[in-house]
Order: structure tokens, then sequence, then C-alpha cells
């Protein structure tokens, strides 16, 4: 759901742009204002700007002067009649353009005057503008003088003297300082956010079960950091609630093992058959306040403790340690390592357990010369029963099946803890059970295995 939230960069662009334009509405209110109806404004900006604009075609050649008239410029002052009127001379008043008659004498400045930089004349008041005035301009190291007279400006160039203000004036300097401020912006945002995206991505890999678990709030702004703070203190909460029922599971299997090993010590006083059949079933119930305290420990099991496990040398070790059980038992017991090597992190007394309750529970629930193959590959432990003709039509998968309640459900969750799962199969001779463990250890070349891909142990070999 978060790949459909705007990012706070875009939240902030698009503010930023809002309010930016809103800036420009205001300022372009403010400059229509102090210019539009201004008259006397106008009028000066028209002068300044259609002399500049035909003093941008006096080019100088040595000591000739030679003059354009601009193509924007030929409608208005190249015609006759066309409302406009402009005359060009050089300091000592020669005339370099002219657009009108000898009627113009009577608007522009006599030309045995030394006009000042710039002048200007409304011949009326109001709009549109009927006006006459002139700019000098220096190019070169030559002094020109350009006038310009209207008669109530009939091509409305006052819109475009008006517009061309606003875009110098307003539009490139707001776009500038927008696409700095905008840039500014993110990249300030883009910085600040680094260590908040990496505290992001940290987290998505935090385990809940782990009580050292954290997020790292180094370089991240007071108001984020607060936040991980936050954070790392419930973490420190949980793991002190996995402390705690760590201590009341212990507590309890004290509690009730001690009554039940007495109530047992006195039934060996006994010499009586159901004294016998007594204690086999307090040996079942033993067994069984033994599974609800492990799978009570499972579900407060911190995964800070755990360490480096070779799946090879850890079976190993298990079949060693049953196969003189199993033997006693009227089974077999086989270990065939596929591997080396096979490196996963986890807890070992968990994987251990894991693996003996699955052998016991192979041994109690078939028939008599039934065998228990184990195999371990990359990531996998896997434990076959296998029946014998003989033992075959004394099978019950169901009962099978069906008797390993909740010791299946303690390997499942020891699986689960090491980021796993237990699959189960029925096959032809038996059952399988896989305990396929998850791929978040790479294996490193200096390790080595105390096993090799030939060992095999059986019930020969004790």
């Amino acid at each position: 759901m978060s790949r459909w939230h705007p990012t706070l960069g875009a939240i902030l662009t698009r503010r930023i742009a809002f309010f930016a334009v809103l800036a420009m509405v205001v300022q372009l209110a403010v400059i229509f204002s102090d210019y539009y109806w201004n008259v006397g404004e106008l009028s000066r900006l028209f002068v300044e700007q259609e002399t500049e604009r035909l003093a941008s075609g006096i080019a100088l050649e040595g000591e000739n002067v030679r003059y354009q008239l601009p193509e924007s410029l030929k409608q208005r002052y190249g015609t006759r009649s066309s409302g406009y009127v402009g005359r060009i001379r050089d300091g000592n008043g020669t005339l370099v353009f002219q657009s009108c008659d000898d009627a113009c004498e009577r608007h522009f400045l006599p030309a045995d005057v030394n006009p000042p930089d710039f002048w200007l004349r409304s011949l009326t008041t109001g709009k549109p503008l009927t006006l006459v005035g002139g700019r000098a301009f220096v190019i070169g190291d030559r002094r020109f003088i350009v006038d310009v007279a209207t008669i109530e400006d009939p091509q409305d160039v006052v819109s475009s003297v008006f517009w061309r203000e606003v875009i110098e004036h307003m539009l490139v300097p707001m776009s500038i300082l927008l696409v700095l401020v905008l840039g500014a912006t993110l990249l300030s945002v883009r910085q600040a956010l680094k260590p908040v995206r990496a505290a992001a991505n940290a987290a998505d890999d935090i385990d809940p079960m782990d009580a050292r678990s954290h997020l790292n709030f180094d370089g991240m702004p007071r108001e984020v950091a607060h936040l991980a703070i936050a954070i790392n203190r419930a973490f420190e909460r949980v793991g002190e609630l996995m402390a705690s029922q760590k201590v009341l599971t212990s507590g309890i299997a004290h509690e009730i093992r001690t009554p039940l090993a007495a109530i047992k010590l006195e039934l060996g006083n006994i010499d009586h058959p159901r004294a016998r059949k007594a204690e086999a079933d307090l040996d079942d119930l033993v067994a069984f306040v033994a599974a609800l305290t492990a799978l009570a420990r499972l579900d407060s099991f911190d995964h800070g403790m755990f360490e480096d496990v070779d799946l090879v040398a850890l079976s190993c070790s298990v079949v060693e340690q049953l196969a003189p059980w199993v033997y006693e038992h009227g089974h077999s017991l086989e270990f065939h390592p596929q591997v080396e090597i096979a490196l996963i992190r986890g807890a070992p007394a968990l994987i251990r357990d894991a693996l003996r309750n699955l052998v016991e529970n192979a041994v109690r629930h078939t028939p008599a010369g039934t065998s228990i193959l184990v195999y371990v590959a990359a990531k996998t432990i896997r434990i076959e029963d296998r029946r014998t003709n003989t033992a075959k039509n004394e099978a019950k998968p169901a009962e099978y099946a069906d008797s390993l309640g909740i010791g299946l459900r303690i390997v499942r969750r020891i699986v689960e803890l090491h980021r796993g799962n237990l699959h189960q199969s029925t096959s032809r001779l038996g059952h399988v059970f896989e305990l396929r463990f998850d791929d978040n250890y790479a294996p490193s070349s200096t390790h080595k295995s105390e096993t090799t891909i030939n060992e095999q142990f059986s019930l020969q070999d004790f």
C-alpha cells in the first residue's frame, strides 16, 4: 500500500509549485495595478522600449553610419499614417533615419536643441497613449538621439510593453527563484531522508523475536529520530516481555515436575501391575508437560541467540547419540550427508531437539524392523522411515499421523523460528519429513566439517 503514497519530494514539489504560482498571480496583480493604470509609467516604458528597438538597427562602419529598420518595426515605422513616427540623429544633428515629414518638427525637439538623455511629453491624458519622447544612446564612441511619437497607439503597443515588463521583472526572476528553491529543497530533503531511507530498509529485515533489534537514528532529523527512538523502546519492551515469559515458563515447569516426580516415587514403592500402568501414564504426562513448556518457550525465543550451525555436524552428533536407543527398540538408523558442510544461522539446541523429536517419533510409531534414514543437504534435513516387508502389514499410517500432535507442532515452530518450513509427505514405504531452513547464510570457505560424504551410521555400528 505504501507504493500508492506520494513521496515527500513529490508533496514538497506540488506545494512549492502551488505557492510559487500563487505568488506570481499576486505579483501580477500588483504589477498590473502599478503599471497598467499608471499612464505616466506606461508612457515612460513605451518610449524606453520603442527607442531601444529603433536604435538596434544602427551599425557603424568606420566613420560611416548604416541604418536598417528592424523587421518587427517596418509595419509601424516603414509606412505613412500608421500612427507612429520616429527619427534618429547623431550627436551632430545629422539625420540617420526618419519616418515622417516636416510635420514631425511640430512634436519633436528642434534640431538645434541639445536634447537630454531622456525626454517625454504627453500630448493627451489617459489611454490610448498619445505622446512624444526621445532617448540618447551611445554606440561605439558616438552619441545618437532617437525620437518616437504615437497618436492613440493604434497597434496597442502598450500591451506588449506591459507584458515585456511582466516577463522581465516577474516571470524570469520568479522562475529562476522557483528552480533554485525547489532544487535546494529537494536536495536538502533527499540528504535529510538518506538515514531515514536506510532505517526503512533495515526495518524490513528487523526480527521482532530478536531483543537486539533496533533502528539506527544517527543523522536523522529530530522529528524522525524521535519516532525511531520510540520504535527502539518498543523493541526493548518486547525483549523484557520475552525474558519474563522465559522465567514464567521455567517456573511452571519446575512447579509441575516436582509433584509429578514425588508421585512417581511413591508409585515405585507399590508392587502392583496397576501401579506400573500408572507410572507409564505418569511418564506420558511428564512428557506432555515438557512439550507444553517447550512450546511456550519457543513463543518467547530470542533470535539474538542464533549462531553459525553446521547441519551436517549437528545431525551426525544426534544420530550418534540416538543410535543405541534406536537399536534397543529394534530399528535401524542411518546417516547420509549429501554435502560436506551446510551452514545456517540458528540455535543448535533447538535444531537438535527438532531432529531428535522426529527420530524418536519414527521409532515409537513404526513397527519393529523399520529403517530410519537421516539425509542432510544444503539447508535441508530429511528424515524417512522405511518399513520392511515383514513390518509393512503392521504399519498404521493414520495412527502415526494422528499421534504426532504437539511434538510435530514443536518441530514446526522450531523450523519457523529459523525462517524455514516443515514439509510432511508419505512415501510407498513410510513417512518423510523435511526441515527446510531459510537460505540466509553463505557458507565460508574457512569452515571445515567434521564429517565426510561417505560417513554412514547404522545400528550395526554400535
